[in-house]
């Protein structure tokens, strides 16, 4: 469960930095955009994996 929340943390640690980062930009490349996403979808794909239950056979 620690893993899941440092996993959380980091997520919305990238989305502060990234939300204050683009903030401050009139304008925002989407591919800046993209890559901000697809990293939190890396981390939150991460914390999914971490959660799901051990498959017994």
């Amino acid at each position: 469960m620690t893993e899941t929340a440092d996993r959380l943390d980091q997520a919305l640690s990238m989305i502060d930095g990234g939300l204050s980062h683009l903030q401050s930009r009139a304008l925002v490349s989407a591919s800046e955009v993209a890559d901000l996403l697809l990293d939190l979808r890396l981390l939150l794909m991460q914390v999914e994996a971490t959660d799901a239950p051990a498959l017994t056979s």
